[in-house]
């Protein structure tokens, strides 16, 4: 290739919408300096924009864990002159200094000089086309640690992966036809090298277990954030979301990305250590490799090998502060939430127990809250957030095919509820708006319930076999209750009368849930309305479509009360 270097501090390559709205390609210097005049950040597809968002976010950590808002490093360590750490005194560590960066920081409106200094004096390390290229070795290593005969060989290649498999808009491989593919044939292998930049992070953080080529005889990692159900915060504009998803640890921990281990070589080595996740740091696990790549330059075009490498344990990895956690009930321990196919239809919102803690933590054993959840209510009891601030939570993921032997992506999942901060976490013990909602969202998940009954003897009275009406139909009626119930949520506010505001949720419920078993009558058929007679179990006379909306109107009203 003619083009021997393509740093990625200088070059553009990320992209992000400006203030009006206008897609623009920017390199790190330019993202770290004008964040706040970026709406958000706006690439391929979002999951890839969270995979960006994550490395953003591990440069900050890096910095502002050895360095004030200021400009001066903790009196507790001593850096070298790539502002690399070169000894800390653990016992000494302040965790409040921290805390007070952010919130100089955040009230400031933009990020110091020592984030551009960082990138500057490490800016070697960020070439993905350098002699250690980024997130990628070089042909030595390469060569070093995989099989001889998978090493690289340009006339018979093995162990490659094509472009139009790690673009995960695609995800094609030679043997399984992307039917719905954005791009024609002729051209899913064509790309530029911004966009290949961030297909290549994305493909580290969502990998499929199909690579031939490994480097120990142990399974390989499908990509870390294959493996959460990913939880962030999203401000007014890209400043403000960066600054919002920057947590630092309450206990000391190196902050360590892979560009400053001394080299690839050390970097695949610990990693074949299988470190246990929860021994790392978070900017450690935000740029974690899944693949060892090396790219090889043939007329233009890569040719991209591949090897995988092992897997983290995950458990009690609590270092990871975008996720949701779950309790393993046989082993006691508490493992990274995962969406599954069958999520597919269920919203953020009716998982908002998952999210924030709703009641007594001695009542909630099961429930770990997420990391950014804690961090977020730290700075809003700090007073560090206006009052009257609107959280966004949002969830972006990547959802496998569920085969133990591909875990390729199926689909994407892409969700979000807006809610008032001081109403997330709220200080009230009395009337606590979280366990409000929650309660809320229970009793909306019982009509749900009824509802599915009332289709379901519906699917019965016309002799249909299975669930799939009933299934199917439910799934539209929350479709129904998504925006409706997202207005309300993000309608509440920390000095309401909390009665008058679940008097007005349950009203939409009980006219939406009505409202769309009516809808189910209008469409009625003949043998609907003449019906059959009951079964023995049902008691006497005729069960017809109006008998079985009537009982299904008693239990709704009998619900809402």
């Amino acid at each position: 290739m003619d083009k021997k270097s393509f740093n990625l501090v200088t070059e553009p390559w990320i992209q992000v919408l400006d203030k009006d709205g206008n897609p623009k390609e920017v390199s790190l210097l330019e993202v770290f300096e004008n964040a706040a005049s970026y709406q958000r950040l706006a690439g391929d597809m979002a999951s890839q924009d969270l995979v960006i968002l994550r490395l953003l976010v591990a440069i900050l950590t890096t910095v502002y864990s050895r360095i004030d808002a200021n400009g001066k490093n903790y009196e507790w360590l001593t850096l070298d002159e790539k502002m690399h750490l070169k000894e800390a005194e653990e016992e000494d560590y302040e965790y409040d200094d921290l805390v007070n960066t952010w919130q100089f920081l955040y009230k400031n409106g933009q990020f110091s000089k020592s984030v551009l200094q960082y990138l500057k004096e490490n800016s070697s390390k960020f070439d993905f086309l350098g002699d250690d290229p980024f997130y990628q070795v070089n042909k030595e290593v390469y060569d070093q640690e995989v099989p001889a005969n998978k090493k690289v060989n340009i006339k018979n290649p093995k162990g490659t992966v094509d472009v139009k498999q790690i673009n995960r808009t695609i995800s094609e491989s030679n043997n399984s036809l992307s039917i719905f593919s954005p791009k024609t044939r002729q051209t899913k292998n064509e790309i530029n090298l911004a966009q290949l930049v961030r297909w290549i992070l994305t493909y580290q953080s969502f990998t499929g277990v199909t690579d031939k080529t490994k480097l120990i005889n142990k399974p390989v990692s499908s990509g870390w954030l294959y493996g959460l159900n990913p939880v962030f915060a999203q401000g007014e504009n890209l400043f403000q979301t960066l600054m919002l998803n920057l947590v630092f640890s309450e206990e000391y921990k190196e902050e360590k990305p892979f560009w400053e281990f001394e080299n690839a070589f050390e970097y695949i080595e610990f990693l074949k250590d299988e470190p246990f996740a929860r021994d790392l740091s978070i900017s450690t696990l935000y740029t974690l490799w899944s693949r060892m790549l090396h790219i090889e330059w043939i007329n233009e075009k890569p040719i991209i090998f591949t090897a995988g490498l092992p897997k983290l344990d995950s458990a009690e990895a609590f270092i990871e502060p975008m996720t949701t956690w779950r309790k393993n009930k046989k082993t006691g321990e508490v493992y990274p939430a995962t969406k599954h196919l069958t999520d597919l239809t269920k919203a953020m919102w009716r998982n908002f127990g998952q999210y924030v803690r709703t009641t007594d933590p001695d009542e909630l054993e099961d429930m770990h809250e997420p990391e950014i959840i804690k961090w977020l209510r730290k700075v809003q009891n700090n007073e560090y957030l206006p009052t009257d601030t609107s959280l966004t939570l949002r969830t972006t993921t990547l959802i496998s095919d569920g085969k133990s032997s591909s875990q390729l992506p199926a689909f994407e999942v892409n969700d979000c509820f807006k809610i008032k901060a001081n109403v997330l976490f709220d200080k009230n013990k009395k009337d606590y708006w979280p366990e409000d909602i929650e309660n809320m969202i229970d009793l909306t998940q019982q009509v749900g319930k009824d509802f599915w009954i009332f289709t379901n003897n519906i699917s019965k009275l016309r002799g249909l076999n299975g669930t799939d009406f009933a299934d199917n139909s439910t799934i539209k009626f929350y479709e129904s209750l998504n925006l409706p119930f997202l207005t309300w949520l993000a309608s509440l506010r920390n000095d309401q009368e909390r009665a008058n505001k679940t008097i007005e949720w349950k009203e939409i419920l009980k006219k939406i849930s009505i409202t769309k078993a009516e809808e189910v009558l209008k469409n009625a058929s003949p043998r609907d309305i003449i019906g059959q007679e009951s079964s023995k179990e049902e008691g006497s006379g005729i069960n017809n479509i109006f008998t079985i909306f009537n009982w299904y109107k008693l239990n709704v009203f009998r619900h809402i009360k």
